[in-house]
């Protein structure tokens, strides 16, 4: 019985260690989109500062509305947007960014850029 406990207190302390903390900077890309009817319900233009997350971690639109700060890895420039809309074709921990947005961290002909990011 006391092995069968200690099992399920580290499997418990497994499974917290696993959830990202909101302030824990994931490693990622970015790459940009021409917005309009987001996934979150709003519409928006390109001049807004707007990000879609891959769809592995929209969470049914459980984010909409938080602020994420954004980081260049490569230059170090920081930018912070917005989640408006989901991004079907990022994969993993993936932003899809505004051109505003994007450029903000590095020049759209780039395409893809090297970030970290983290929910402020």
């Amino acid at each position: 019985m006391v092995r069968l406990a200690a099992a399920f207190v580290a499997l418990s302390a497994l499974a917290l260690a696993s959830v990202a903390s909101p302030l824990e900077k994931r490693a990622a890309s970015a790459t940009w989109f021409d917005t309009g009817l987001g996934a979150c319900g709003w519409t928006n233009v390109n001049s807004d500062k707007v990000i879609a997350l891959a769809s592995d971690i929209y969470d049914g639109g459980a984010h909409c509305g938080k602020k994420i700060k954004i980081t260049n890895t490569e230059t170090g420039a920081t930018a912070v947007g917005t989640v408006a809309d989901e991004c079907p074709g990022c994969s993993g921990m993936g932003l899809d960014l505004t051109p505003s947005l994007f450029e903000e961290l590095g020049n759209l002909d780039q395409g893809v850029l090297s970030i970290s990011w983290n929910y402020v």
